[in-house]
């Protein structure tokens, strides 16, 4: 079956896109990362399972969704989320996320479990959040000092500027520069397909506001420097998987062990071999096999 792209108009005023793969009677949801969009689960899509029906929206501000109301947490995209899947008609899925989208997933399968069967989590930010460190005047990160408000973040010379002047200058050279010097280390997507996910890199309208939502997320029961947690990770009491490529650039080892220790015995940690930030470019067959066997 072909990979489907649509819209649905959300009940707060939002238009969310998705692409959808018509399939089986069992469900699967996927949600996206910064930077990206539903774009970039496409091979994962294609090669799927044909006994899963799959849904890849895009998260508000990124791809064809619209952004008319700005966000300041993740749960601004869990909202939607959760408008999504009713509106849809959805009650019973499997959850994918990656990197920011496993905090959306992670939040929702805590605060609506009886939709969730089971919660894939894949290269995801931390239970603690991701913060942003301070630089001193060389652009070097200063250890335990921490960017608190969305404006400082707004403001980070190496993190954020250079992203946001991209995006204005439509510059895919430095995003790839940027892509091949943390997330495709190893290996790269055929070229079409990589222009393609660099054009949908430019639909993201809302990096600074991501940014400041992963620096303050906080859903275990600890201080992460920025603020205290909420304990909702106790919450997740569906089955859990955790998938850590042991080459990740972006999302530190210790990221997937505070989830494994924040969810408890119903999270199973798994290290994928050879992958960095994006197994779906780096294995896929052994993302989808780890996937299927859970």
């Amino acid at each position: 079956m072909d990979i489907l792209l649509k819209k649905v108009e959300l009940p707060n005023g939002e238009t969310m896109g998705y692409r959808y793969k018509q399939g089986g009677e069992k469900t699967l949801l996927l949600i996206h990362g910064n930077m990206t969009s539903s774009k970039h689960w496409d091979v994962f899509m294609e090669s799927f399972d044909s006994d899963y029906t799959i849904y890849a929206p895009d998260l508000r501000g990124f791809g064809i969704s619209t952004y008319n109301n700005p966000i300041d947490s993740l749960d601004g995209f869990e909202e939607d989320l959760k408008l999504f899947v009713d509106k849809l008609g959805l009650s019973k899925f499997d959850l994918m996320g990656w990197s920011t989208g496993g905090g959306v997933c992670m939040i929702f399968a805590a605060d609506y479990p009886r939709y969730v069967d089971k919660l894939i989590l894949m290269e995801s930010v931390g239970t603690r959040g991701y913060p942003i460190l301070k630089k001193d005047g060389e652009g070097k990160p200063i250890k335990g000092e921490f960017l608190k408000t969305k404006e400082e973040i707004a403001q980070d010379p190496v993190q954020v500027i250079p992203i946001l002047n991209a995006y204005s200058n439509k510059d895919k050279n430095f995003l790839k520069v940027v892509w091949e010097a943390t997330i495709y280390t190893h290996h790269k997507p055929e070229p079409q397909k990589y222009e393609e996910y660099l054009d949908d890199m430019l639909t993201q309208r809302n990096l600074v506001d991501v940014d400041y939502a992963l620096a303050t997320f906080n859903i275990s029961e600890d201080y992460n420097g920025i603020k205290q947690g909420d304990g909702r990770a106790k919450n997740i009491k569906c089955p859990t998987l955790i998938l850590w490529g042991e080459n990740d650039l972006v999302v530190p080892e210790q990221m997937a062990l505070d989830i494994k220790n924040d969810i408890g015995e119903n999270a199973k940690l798994i290290y994928l071999k050879s992958c960095g930030h994006s197994p779906l470019v780096d294995d896929l067959d052994q993302l989808i096999e780890a996937v299927k066997n859970f």
